[in-house]
């Protein structure tokens, strides 16, 4: 008998008697008016609804968050899409407002030198690895374009023509060495002539050479041609000051110009070709 009250049978049917004499008690005193089987299943087995409900909470849950990481994701790539829009509205804008500013300069000018004829033009050709810019243009001896005719984008002077055929010309910049423009300096009117070099011309650079040790020329300088030579008219703006440097060659000292025209992305400028003076005095 005493075998029987030690052994595992006995401790789990004590074990059993002890949970349904607890959910009795417990019902009894809650007075809910339910049996006191239902209320002993009820009491023993809460904790599991309990943790099952806890379960389908979560999967319900995870299952709103999988929706809207997805509508997230939707969200997210039509933002991206209207941004992408965006840019190319922006980078579409930009090209406009040059275009508007160039051929807003171009009739400033027009109106301020009424013996100005224009041939206007696109840019067909440009070899990307002349350091020099050299480019081709679409027109050329049947629309009155000629060898030694400046080249303008706006107000600035973008080179020269040196060479045609009848439906196209090449055009040297002033980045070119071959290139030599008459030209003086707007604040203090000192005048000489614009060259470069092929390390000026890298940094898209030429220079003002020939002015003296003492010379007022300073960085912020507007740089013209001066209409000297023949071949271009006077007042184009060629660039702006950057630095003064003392030659070492010699007592003199040259201005480093920075060109305002970016010559890779010329698209579209405007032929001189015709004007007061032209072909008048020595070739610059």
């Amino acid at each position: 008998m005493r075998s029987f009250f030690r052994s595992s049978r006995f401790k789990g049917f004590l074990g059993v008697f002890c949970v349904l004499l607890l959910g009795i008690v417990f019902a009894a005193a809650t007075e809910n008016g339910a049996s006191p089987a239902s209320a002993v299943l009820g009491t023993v087995f809460s904790p599991l609804q309990r943790v099952s409900a806890g379960i389908a909470d979560s999967v319900k849950d995870f299952s709103i968050y999988f929706r809207s990481a997805g509508t997230l994701s939707e969200r997210v790539n039509e933002l991206e899409s209207q941004l992408a829009d965006s840019q190319s509205q922006m980078v579409d804008y930009e090209k406009t407002k040059q275009q508007l500013k160039l051929y807003e300069e171009f009739l400033e000018l027009k109106e301020e030198n009424e013996d100005f004829k224009f041939a206007s033009a696109s840019v067909i050709g440009m070899d990307s690895t002349d350091a020099f810019g050299t480019f081709t243009l679409n027109k050329g001896e049947l629309d009155g374009v000629a060898v030694n005719n400046p080249v303008i984008y706006g107000k600035y002077l973008v080179g020269v023509v040196v060479k045609t055929a009848p439906t196209y010309c090449v055009v040297n910049t002033v980045l070119n060495p071959d290139v030599n423009v008459s030209a003086y300096e707007v604040r203090t009117r000192e005048s000489s002539y614009v060259t470069t070099n092929v390390e000026l011309a890298k940094k898209s650079q030429c220079c003002l050479t020939g002015l003296v040790r003492t010379t007022s020329v300073a960085p912020g300088g507007i740089v013209c041609t001066s209409g000297v030579g023949g071949i271009y008219p006077a007042d184009l703006i060629i660039g702006v000051v950057e630095e003064v440097k003392n030659d070492t060659t010699n007592i003199s000292s040259y201005a480093v110009i920075k060109t305002q025209v970016d010559f890779s992305q010329l698209r579209d400028v405007f032929v001189i070709t015709e004007f007061r003076g032209m072909g008048v005095g020595d070739v610059g």
